[in-house]
């Protein structure tokens, strides 16, 4: 969709785009200071393959002060973004023909990355009814010999839905009982909360050593092309990771250690501003998505992503065609509306569309008008 939209945009036609899942804010000046500095200071050689010491250092302090989780700075690797981060994890611990569990909707690269792996990615379906997230007794179901790994965020991209630490004390009693599962728990989302503390499944003593803790820059400090994401694990793991990264990638670039290092060293609150802009934003897409006929919305608790589902839609028509499936809706918004959203069965929902709210409220309020036309339109 963000090609498309590029394409579009280069033919002249006004695409309002609400597919990307990217911060619209710039990064903050205290961080390209920081980078500014590691310039001065040559910091353009290599560096160790798992980042710098002081890097990781400072990250074991982020996760003792914001998670009261213990990782060491020999347990954490730091890699060119949490996508790395992830692709080495599983990469580490996914042999051929294992079971990945992936309660849906879930990131779309969550299930290329296991097949890349020789994994089988095996769909644990929600709904909106339940906010998209999984029971104990619907995690328990899924469970057998050959399950070895759990992938899941909190908060959620795309659903923004988020975890409280009492549903995830309930899923590790399911996942205590099964000592070969693995979890990765991706936490990129982490400050993009509206409501609640946030809650990690590592805080879970008992499985602590089977959870693998995601977490980065890019969504929370507004840092997507600075690259940078890390894990906390399991010390075999993260010399696993060191492994695997010392053969692709090496380390991150080093001047974006140092800038992120400021990031995390600094106090959550400097980018409060972002948070309360993007619950703004997200209070006026979803009062507008709701009175919308065919639509059903939830309340998303986190990240910058509405998910409603859209199926009441499916069977309706227009001139130039009819929509069967959530791809359909989200060509027909691209092509009539002129909006760039992403269809659901990217994310392994097929009832539901993403719609990034990390947009301007002038952006927003143009798409939301577009969108209702739109589907007013349909017969």
């Amino acid at each position: 969709m963000a090609r498309l939209t590029r394409e579009l945009k280069a033919k002249g036609i006004d695409i309002i785009g609400l597919s990307l899942g990217e911060p619209d804010f710039d990064t903050p000046d205290f961080i390209k200071e920081a980078a500014n500095q590691a310039i001065a200071d040559n910091y353009s050689h290599y560096t160790p393959v798992n980042g710098l010491q002081s890097l990781r250092e400072a990250i074991s302090m982020k996760f003792k002060r914001d998670n009261h989780l213990d990782y060491t700075p020999d347990q954490i690797v730091v890699s060119t973004g949490a996508k790395q981060s992830i692709a080495n994890v599983v990469l580490s611990l996914v042999n051929e023909g294992d079971e990945v569990l992936l309660p849906a909707p879930y990131w779309v690269s969550y299930s290329e990355i296991v097949k890349v792996a020789g994994g089988i990615p095996v769909i644990i379906e929600t709904s909106i009814e339940d906010d998209f997230k999984i029971t104990p007794a619907l995690l328990e179901k899924h469970i057998n010999e050959r399950t070895t790994m759990m992938i899941y965020s909190s908060p959620c991209n795309p659903s923004g839905s988020v975890y409280t630490g009492e549903e995830l004390a309930a899923l590790s009693a399911v996942i205590e009982k099964h000592q070969q599962l693995y979890v990765i728990s991706d936490e990129i989302y982490e400050l993009i909360n509206y409501q609640s503390e946030h809650a990690s499944l590592a805080q879970n003593k008992a499985i602590y050593d089977r959870v693998i803790t995601i977490n980065g820059v890019s969504k929370g400090f507004a840092m997507t092309g600075w690259r940078l994401g890390y894990i906390g694990a399991p010390k075999w793991i993260a010399d696993a990771c060191n492994k695997i990264q010392g053969q692709f990638t090496s380390a991150p670039c080093a001047v974006a250690q140092k800038a992120a290092e400021a990031a995390i060293l600094a106090d959550p609150n400097e980018v409060r501003y972002m948070i309360d802009a993007f619950k703004k934003r997200r209070d006026f897409v979803l009062a507008r998505l709701a009175a919308m006929p065919g639509v059903k919305i939830n309340t998303p608790e986190g990240a910058f992503y509405a998910f409603p589902d859209i199926a009441e839609l499916y069977g309706k028509s227009w001139s130039g065609g009819s929509i069967n499936d959530s791809s359909d809706f989200a060509m027909y918004l691209l092509e009539e509306a002129h909006v760039a959203v992403v269809a659901g069965e990217a994310f392994g929902d097929p009832n539901g569309i993403r719609i990034s709210y990390a947009a301007s409220m002038e952006d927003l309020e143009k798409a939301m008008d577009r969108i209702e036309n739109a589907i007013k339109a349909l017969a």
